[in-house]
């Protein structure tokens, strides 16, 4: 049961035998039911009455100051401001649907060109809060990195997304290149690079890398579908999931019994990577964790570490939607100002905020309730 914002008193008035009237009789309560219902969702128009007076002593003239969210030069209010945003940003509605959920739900008329001023404020004030989020990735221990393709005006672009404990970059580019992840970084290494197999990805700066095995497990099942009867991509499909497992439950185990279950995770790796698989698929896996082989455990041997690189693909997917939703961004500007857009919210996210919250705090204070002495 919620907290009531109403309550409803129902009681017999009369009584249906006799039609003896029962309004003064206490009664006695024999049920609760609670309703949950929205308001009526209309805009409210405020008027902003600006006035000039002449200082009586000095004769300067004195304008009023409208208070934070009614200011003179307003015409939506921040809440209105951010539900645009958050109907185009996080519902991946066109621009004829928000023009027709503003009409619909609000009573408010707003053309789709007012729409896009809108998300032109909201992207530069997402773009003014990269820069410290970008800070915080590159001060990061531990990186989580992925990269999905994108249509922009036609051309194939692609948006990356950086990853950490603390923020989440998203970053729209024309190329696929290890040119964007230098320049995120801009010179700094993380400790661990948490990434799938691409070949920028392996090239990223930090001291150590952790392969995404969930990718790995992946690759292989492809390889046992292929040859069902081969004993390689099995097994190593097995050890994998045994060291994921033991990652999941190592807070079960004292550290002498983890560190056992690593070294025989270990011992077991070296000796099916000194197998030779007779299939072509399987031997370029062998070959891939040859050279990759201190890629393969880091998450065993730290607790910041994730086996796999969910984190990131996680923060792709709305963006994921959104293209198929939507189609393509018309102009670069536009795809620049989502990947703000998205970085801000999912940075807030991990700080505990509400995607609307976050949106609705690039535009300021809600005009509505009224400050104190406006009404």
């Amino acid at each position: 049961m919620a907290q009531p914002d109403h309550v409803v008193e129902v009681k017999p008035q009369v009584c249906g035998h006799c039609r003896t009237d029962l309004r003064a009789e206490s009664g006695q309560l024999v049920d609760v039911n609670q309703i949950t219902e929205l308001p009526e969702a209309k805009a409210e128009v405020i008027e902003v009455r600006q006035y000039a007076t002449e200082c009586p002593c000095c004769g300067q003239k004195q304008v009023g100051q409208a208070p934070a969210g009614l200011e003179m030069e307003r015409t939506f209010g921040a809440r209105l401001e951010g539900t645009v945003v958050y109907y185009r940003q996080e519902q991946h509605m066109s621009y004829v649907r928000t023009e027709a959920a503003l009409r619909d739900l609000h009573g408010v008329e707003i053309s789709q060109g007012g729409i896009d001023q809108i998300m032109q404020r909201g992207g530069k004030k997402a773009l003014d809060q990269v820069a410290p989020i970008q800070t915080e990735v590159q001060h990061s221990a531990v990186v989580y990195c992925d990269e999905t393709s994108s249509r922009v005006n036609g051309d194939n672009w692609w948006q990356w997304v950086f990853c950490s404990a603390s923020a989440v970059l998203h970053v729209m580019r024309f190329n696929r290149s290890v040119d964007v992840i230098q320049d995120v970084m801009v010179g700094h290494e993380a400790e661990v690079w948490v990434s799938d197999c691409y070949s920028a990805q392996m090239k990223s700066p930090a001291h150590q890398r952790q392969l995404c095995l969930a990718h790995q497990l992946r690759n292989l099942q492809a390889v046992v579908e292929r040859y069902p009867n081969s004993f390689w991509p099995q097994a190593m499909q097995t050890l994998f999931r045994s060291a994921i497992h033991l990652y999941n439950h190592r807070d079960h185990l004292s550290p002498p019994e983890f560190q056992t279950q690593v070294q025989r995770i270990e011992h077991l790796c070296t000796w099916l990577l000194e197998r030779s698989p007779e299939y072509p698929d399987a031997k370029r896996l062998l070959k891939r964790y040859h050279k990759y082989r201190d890629c393969l455990f880091v998450f065993l041997y730290r607790t910041d570490v994730s086996p796999t690189n969910n984190l990131s693909e996680r923060n792709l997917r709305p963006s994921v939607v959104h293209r198929k939703v939507i189609g393509c961004f018309r102009s670069a500007w536009g795809a620049t100002a989502y990947a703000a857009l998205a970085s801000v919210i999912a940075t807030a996210a991990l700080k505990g905020c509400s995607p609307f919250d976050a949106i609705q705090s690039l535009f300021g204070t809600p005009s509505l309730p009224l400050p104190l002495g406006c009404e």
